[in-house]
C-alpha cells in the first residue's frame, strides 16, 4: 500500500510540473495566433506577430533582455567559480556560505529595492563620496584649519549637490547595467549552493579529494587544480541549474521593473504591462511577445552552450600544455574582490534600510538621520496585516505540500526505481518550470484557469506557487535523501519492519534537519513570488511581495524600507525555525536518553542492594 502511495506521489509531482506549464504555453500560443474568443477573435493568423515587430522599440526590448540575462548569468558564473577556486581548500569556505546566505533567501523584489536605496544618487555611497570630496577639497584649499571643517561649513555640506561622478546614470540606464549587476548579485549565491551541494556528495567528494591530491603531488596550484580537475568533473551536474538561472534572468520581471529603464523596458516588463492593460485586445500583443520571450531565452541558452563548447576547446589545450598554474593571481584577486563587494553591500544595505525605517528626516548627504520614530512601523503593520496573513498561509501550505510530495517521490525511487528513460524524463520535467520563461506560460495558465474553477482564486494561486517551489525543494532534498546510509533501512527490514515503518521511524528522523531546511527554502521561495501571485489571483490576494513592489512607486521611502525589512525577515525566520527545531529536538532526545539511562542505573543499584540484603539476612538466620 505504501509503495503504491509513493508511486502515486511521483505521478502527481510529474503532472504538477508538466500540466501547468504545457497548458500555459497553449493558452499563450492561441492568442498569439489571433484566437481570443473573449474579444471576438475566432480565427488564426500571424498578423499579431507582424504588429509586434512593427513596434519601434521591440528589438531594443529583446536585446536588452538578452544582454541583461546572458551578461548577468555569465558574470555570476565567473564570480562563483573564482570564489570556489580561491577558497575551495580553505576553512573560510563555510564562512563564505554564511555571508552569501542572506542574499540567497532575499526575495528578488526586496533585493532590488534595497540596492535602490544604496546606489541611488541620494544613497549611502553617494553621501560618503560627497562628504569625502568636501572634506578633501577643504583640506587642500584651507591648510590653516589643520584639516578640520568649521561648524558652519559642516552644515553647508548637506546643501551640496551630488558630484557629477555619481549622477545616477547607473540606475534606469538604457543599457541595463543596473539590471545586470542586480541579477548577478542575486544569482551568485544560488550557483554557489548548487555547486557545493554537488561537491558534497560522498562519491563525488571522494573522487575530487583524490584528484586534488594527485594534482598537488604533480605540482598544480590550488586554482589550477580546481579549474583543470574539479570543475570538469562536476560541471555536467550543475549544467541544468545554470541554464535555469539563465532563463530566469532573461525573463525576470521584479528587478527590471524596479531598477531598469522604462522606455524601452525589458521584454518581460512590457509583456506584463500589455497583459494588464485595460484594453483586452492588448493581450494578443502580449501573447505574441511572450512567445518571442521564449525565443529570446532560447537564443541565450544557445549562446551559453556555444560558449561552453569554446571553453571546452580552450580547456583541452590548457590541459595538454602541462602548465601548473592557471592565472592564479588574477583569479584569486577576483575571488577576494567579489567577497569584499558582497560584505560591503550587505553592511550598507542593512544599515541604510534599517535606518530609513526609523528615521524622521534624513537629508542628503548626512550619514545619520535627524531623529528616530516608530510611526512608519505602526503604519506598515496596520496596513500589512492582511498581506502578511496571506503570505504565511500560502507559504506554509505550499511548502508543506511540496516537501510531502518530494519525500514520497524520493522514497519511490528506492522502493521501485524507474527505468533509465523514465528517470531522465522525470529529471527533465523537474526543470521544465525553470527552463520555460514565467511570462511565457503564467499568462496562458491564468487563461486556462479562468476556464476551469473560475472562482477558485486561492487554488489557482496555490498551484502557481507550487510550480515554482517544488523544483527547488526537490533539488534541496534529493542530495540529503540519496546520501542517507541505506544500511539502516536494511537492518530495519531484516527485523520485519514494513516499508512505511522504515520510512517513518528510520528515514524521517534521520533526515529531519534536511527536511526542515528544504521546508524553509520552499517557504522563502513562496514568499518571494511576485508575478505568479499577481496573475493567478488577479490582484485579489495581496502579499508582502506585491505590496513591497507597489510601494516603490507610490509610497514614502521610509515606509518602503519597513516593507523591505518585513519581506527579508520572513524567510530568515523560516530558516531560523529550520535550524533551531532540529537542534532543540536533538537536545531534548539526548536529555531524555540520559535521564532514562540514569534511571536504569538507579534501578539496577536498588535491585542489587536488595538482593545483597536478602543474602545477608538468609546468611544471618542460617
Amino acid at each position: 500500500m505504501f509503495t503504491h502511495a509513493t508511486l502515486f506521489a511521483r505521478w502527481c509531482l510529474l503532472l504538477l510540473l508538466c500540466i501547468p506549464v504545457l497548458a500555459g504555453l497553449v493558452g499563450v500560443i492561441f492568442p498569439a495566433l489571433g484566437y481570443f474568443p473573449a474579444i471576438g477573435a475566432n480565427g488564426f493568423s500571424t498578423q499579431v506577430f507582424v504588429t509586434l515587430f512593427t513596434l519601434p522599440d521591440v528589438w531594443q526590448m529583446m536585446m536588452l533582455s538578452l544582454f541583461t540575462g546572458f551578461g548577468s548569468t555569465l558574470l555570476a558564473v565567473i564570480a562563483a567559480f573564482c570564489i570556489l577556486a580561491t577558497f575551495y581548500q580553505s576553512s573560510l569556505l563555510g564562512k563564505i556560505q554564511g555571508v552569501l546566505s542572506p542574499f540567497l533567501v532575499f526575495p528578488h523584489a526586496a533585493a532590488a529595492i534595497a540596492l535602490l536605496f544604496v546606489v541611488s544618487p541620494s544613497g549611502i555611497f553617494a553621501a560618503i563620496i560627497t562628504r569625502l570630496n568636501a572634506y578633501l577639497s577643504h583640506v587642500f584649499t584651507s591648510p590653516f584649519t589643520n584639516g578640520t571643517l568649521p561648524i558652519n561649513e559642516m552644515a553647508s555640506i548637506s546643501e551640496m549637490a551630488l558630484p557629477a561622478a555619481n549622477d545616477g546614470t547607473l540606475l534606469y540606464d538604457d543599457t541595463g547595467l543596473s539590471i545586470l549587476i542586480a541579477l548577478s548579485l542575486k544569482e551568485l549565491p544560488f550557483i554557489m549552493l548548487m555547486t557545493l551541494s554537488v561537491m558534497s556528495q560522498p562519491l563525488v567528494k571522494k573522487k575530487l579529494t583524490g584528484y586534488v591530491q594527485v594534482g598537488t603531488a604533480l605540482g598544480y596550484s590550488p586554482t589550477a587544480s580546481f579549474f583543470k580537475l574539479v570543475l570538469p568533473t562536476i560541471y555536467s551536474q550543475i549544467k541544468l541549474p545554470l541554464l535555469a538561472v539563465l532563463v530566469f534572468a532573461t525573463s525576470n520581471v521584479e528587478i527590471p521593473l524596479i531598477l531598469g529603464p522604462n522606455n524601452p523596458s525589458t521584454l518581460a516588463v512590457a509583456i506584463m504591462h500589455w497583459f494588464n492593460h485595460i484594453d483586452l485586445s492588448m493581450r494578443l500583443l502580449a501573447s505574441s511577445a511572450a512567445v518571442v520571450q521564449v525565443a529570446v531565452s532560447a537564443v541565450a541558452v544557445m549562446l551559453f552552450l556555444g560558449g561552453e563548447q569554446l571553453v571546452k576547446h580552450v580547456g583541452k589545450r590548457s590541459l595538454s600544455s602541462g602548465n601548473r598554474y592557471f592565472a592564479d593571481a588574477a583569479l584569486r584577486a577576483c575571488g577576494f574582490t567579489v567577497m569584499a563587494v558582497y560584505i560591503i553591500l550587505i553592511c550598507a544595505v542593512v544599515y541604510t534600510v534599517v535606518t530609513y525605517s526609523f528615521a524622521k528626516q534624513w537629508h542628503f548627504p548626512l550619514l545619520l538621520p535627524e531623529g528616530l520614530t516608530l510611526l512608519h512601523w505602526d503604519t506598515a503593520i496596520s496596513a500589512l496585516a492582511s498581506p502578511l496573513i496571506n503570505s504565511l498561509l500560502l507559504g506554509v501550505m505550499v511548502s508543506t505540500t511540496s516537501i510531502t510530495l518530494v519525500l514520497f517521490t524520493l522514497e519511490s525511487e528506492q522502493l521501485k526505481p524507474a527505468r533509465t528513460f523514465a528517470s531522465n524524463a522525470f529529471s527533465a520535467s523537474l526543470f521544465l518550470p525553470l527552463l520555460v520563461p514565467g511570462v511565457a506560460f503564467l499568462y496562458g495558465l491564468v487563461w486556462f484557469q479562468q476556464l476551469v474553477f473560475q472562482d477558485a482564486v486561492w487554488f489557482h494561486t496555490y498551484i502557481a506557487h507550487m510550480v515554482y517551489v517544488v523544483p527547488y525543494v526537490f533539488l534541496s532534498m534529493a542530495v540529503a535523501y540519496r546520501r542517507l546510509d541505506n544500511r539502516y533501512a536494511m537492518v530495519a527490514q531484516s527485523l520485519g519492519k514494513t516499508p512505511w515503518q522504515v520510512f517513518y521511524h528510520v528515514k524521517l528522523p534521520s533526515l529531519f534537519s534536511a527536511i526542515m531546511v528544504a521546508w524553509a527554502l520552499g517557504l522563502a521561495i513562496s514568499f518571494s513570488q511576485y508575478l505568479p501571485t499577481l496573475l493567478a489571483s488577479g490582484g485579489t490576494i495581496p502579499t508582502i511581495t506585491t505590496e513591497a513592489v507597489a510601494s516603490v512607486s507610490g509610497s514614502s521611502t521610509r515606509l518602503t524600507a519597513v516593507y523591505v525589512i518585513i519581506q527579508a525577515v520572513m524567510p530568515l525566520l523560516g530558516f531560523m525555525i529550520a535550524w533551531y527545531i532540529p537542534a532543540f529536538a536533538m537536545k531534548k532526545q539526548r536529555r531524555q536518553m540520559h535521564s532514562e539511562g540514569s534511571l536504569d542505573y538507579v534501578d539496577a543499584n536498588t535491585v542489587h542492594k536488595e538482593r545483597m540484603a536478602n543474602i545477608r539476612t538468609k546468611t544471618t538466620r542460617a
